[in-house]
């Protein structure tokens, strides 16, 4: 599913769209991992990004 842009603010930022090749990107790089590390975390946790963050930080 691709990223709504028109819907911004604190809803949006709490979820990671694994659509969008940019928000992977800036996933992997915030955490130091390889994109296909910060897809499949996605891909396992879903959208919620402080359960994408906890599974990544346990990678390091």
């Amino acid at each position: 599913m691709a990223d709504d842009k028109s819907k911004r603010g604190a809803a949006d930022r709490n979820k990671v769209a694994a659509g969008e090749p940019y928000e992977v990107s800036y996933f992997a790089k915030k955490h130091g991992i390889s994109p296909d590390q910060a897809q499949k975390i996605i891909d396992k946790h879903g959208p919620d990004r402080d359960a994408a963050n906890k599974a990544a930080e346990r990678l390091k």
